[in-house]
């Protein structure tokens, strides 16, 4: 069996860039190539989570290969089959509106789209203050829109943050397996 190449798209929700680093390395122990994309924010900034160029280093050699850190650099993705599927993780809320309304103008953005656009499944793993405030009719467009798939998701802290919603990054691999299926894993809200 040939093995399974997976898009590893990463924005700019820094708090939870830590976990998602953690799923990487184990999709790519569990066998997966890994091709990183990185919207220019994590590629380049810098915050109290990590330095920029650490986070850029310690990806870049869990995938082995070059993080795709432009939007012309992740436009082949799909036309050139790059990657079996493509998840994003984290997945800020401002990513997740570009998305559902179509604006392709980060190397995140545009990697989805060109996946989409060869009919490939999308893996999105919401990291997002706003996920049940500004962007929730976001977050309904794409739960209807085919090939795409959410990691389940909770509310972290609804007392003190009721419009945020954080999926659980542990479930990223069995979610990318239902996903290679075509399944929505369940429930999607936990």
């Amino acid at each position: 069996m040939e093995k399974i190449t997976l898009g590893y798209a990463m924005t700019g929700s820094f708090c939870t860039l830590d976990k998602s680093i953690v799923e990487m390395s184990r999709l790519a122990a569990d066998g997966y190539d890994i091709l990183p994309v990185m919207s220019e924010n994590v590629y380049t900034v810098s915050t109290r989570f990590g330095k920029a160029r650490d986070i850029v280093t310690k990806v870049e050699s869990i995938a082995g290969k070059s993080v795709i850190h432009t939007v012309s650099g992740s436009e082949p993705i799909g036309p050139k089959h790059m990657c079996d599927a493509l998840i994003v993780a984290p997945c800020t809320g401002n990513t997740l509106s570009k998305i559902a309304l179509g604006i392709t103008d980060t190397p995140v953005t545009m990697a989805v789209k060109s996946q989409l656009r060869i009919g490939a499944p999308v893996v999105l793993c919401l990291a997002s203050n706003d996920a049940l405030g500004a962007s929730a009719e976001n977050l309904g467009r794409l739960l209807n829109r085919k090939n795409i798939y959410f990691v389940p998701m909770r509310q972290d802290d609804p007392e003190n943050k009721p419009n945020s919603l954080v999926a659980r990054f542990e479930l990223i691999p069995e979610c990318v397996k239902t996903a290679l299926s075509g399944k929505q894993l369940q429930p999607i809200f936990q």
